[in-house]
């Protein structure tokens, strides 16, 4: 909640604030175990990435997103990035109005934690996590890393009557090898997660229980390894159909 409140005044600032000037000293923080995890904002790198794919998008940025005082350090910021003399390794991947299917193939059902709130209000920014409607997913990285091999070799021995059934394996590969290449750039003993964050506000109480996208694309990998491709393209499909229907939302005015 707290990033949330930090993008919500960038945005009603007057300019509005698109990339910040400098990069965020804030993280989120997580003690399990005895163990300290800390993964960094990168507000300011990811506000980058995100505006250089709105520049990428025709006819998608209308001009004067940027204030024309900023615009010359933005796109020097970009170049560099471009160049490679910035590092982009990022360790928050976003996802706007829908989750990639491929991002739940590195956890399991049992690894998931939802939480409606105290309300069924969104909660202001100083709400506690006690009390914030959530949806999130947290693993090993060691046990996100073999689910994700498995997955990459089950897509990869698909045989190609999944083509005609909706199902894209060589697109999948690809996705799925891009998470896979993400996940080896972190520490062995790290964990991952995965949040849905504002999305839980677009699902009702009934709808988020009932959301088991994860079980879904586990029972698909599972479906093409064990070669029932009835299986696996129903699993598939179940969990395609839903996200598709939140990718609508931003063509929605």
């Amino acid at each position: 909640m707290a990033e949330h409140a930090e993008a919500l005044r960038r945005a009603l600032a007057a300019p509005q604030v698109v990339v910040p000037d400098a990069e965020s000293d804030h993280a989120y923080v997580r003690h399990a175990d005895g163990i300290t995890y800390v993964c960094p904002w990168q507000t300011r790198l990811r506000c980058l990435l995100a505006y250089s794919r709105m520049l990428s998008a025709p006819g998608a940025l209308l001009p004067g997103t940027v204030p024309a005082s900023d615009e010359d350090q933005t796109m020097a910021a970009l170049a560099q990035l471009e160049d490679g003399e910035t590092t982009a390794r990022l360790h928050i991947l976003a996802s706007v109005w829908a989750m990639p299917l491929t991002w739940f193939v590195p956890f399991s059902a049992a690894e998931r934690w939802l939480a409606l709130g105290a309300d069924r209000d969104r909660p202001s920014a100083a709400a506690t996590a006690s009390v914030t409607r959530s949806l999130v997913y947290t693993t090993a990285m060691s046990r996100a890393r073999r689910r994700v091999a498995r997955g990459l070799a089950a897509v990869r021995s698909a045989p190609a009557r999944y083509e005609d059934a909706a199902w894209k394996p060589l697109r999948a590969e690809a996705e799925l090898a891009q998470v896979g290449r993400w996940l080896e750039e972190f520490h062995p003993y790290s964990l991952v997660e995965l949040d849905y964050g504002g999305l839980v506000y677009l699902l009702s109480d009934d709808a988020l229980c009932g959301d088991q996208s994860v079980a879904e694309i586990s029972a698909a990998i599972e479906g093409v390894a064990k070669g029932e491709c009835e299986l696996a393209v129903a699993m598939y499909k179940r969990a395609h159909s839903r996200w598709r229907a939140f990718a609508e939302f931003e063509l929605a005015n």
